[in-house]
């Protein structure tokens, strides 16, 4: 009877593990359906509101259950050069880790060729969700990511700090 027990909690544990795994890596995410034209968006220098740049090859993955699981690839005729002359450089990027499925979204060599300079970073929507910006990578090579970023409020919101009077007001905070 014990090694019954023992091999039925060693299946559980081991189908508890497999399922979890699952869930993080494919069962959350979907495919996010094109909307030419909307798809990329940068904030120019003098504005607060964001506008389409030229972009091909798009392709990208998000999921309901956390804000910043989204991740996007595309390619751009635009250099980064052109675009940080009209759009807004962001200095505060930290690609995350996409799926391993999906292929063309590298955090790691991303977050290298931002700190080589070979690639910059842009401020695309700012605010998407309370305290998460989407970001827009440029590479030299014309190849383009997007992810969402805690900005300062949202981390303060999450980690549960004070948000202070420089960050709008947290939604459902007067329910």
């Amino acid at each position: 009877m014990g090694k019954f027990l023992a091999m039925l909690i060693l299946v559980c544990a081991v189908g508890a593990g497999a399922g979890m795994y699952y869930l993080q890596v494919y069962g959350y995410y979907e495919e996010v359906e094109l909307k030419p034209g909307q798809d990329v968006v940068l904030v120019p220098q003098d504005g607060d509101k964001g506008v389409a740049i030229d972009y091909a090859d798009f392709q990208a993955i998000d999921a309901s259950s956390s804000p910043i699981r989204y991740r996007a690839c595309f390619s751009s005729p635009l250099s980064r050069q052109e675009l940080a002359q009209t759009y807004t450089v962001s200095q505060h990027y930290q690609p995350r880790i996409a799926p391993g499925w999906f292929e063309c979204f590298d955090a790691e060599a991303i977050g290298a060729a931002l700190e080589a300079g070979t690639a910059t970073a842009f401020l695309s929507v700012k605010n998407i969700e309370y305290g998460v910006d989407r970001v827009v990578a440029v590479t030299d090579q014309g190849q383009g990511y997007v992810w969402h970023e805690l900005n300062n409020c949202g981390k303060k919101a999450y980690d549960g700090t004070v948000v202070g009077e420089s960050c709008p007001e947290l939604p459902g905070a007067n329910q």
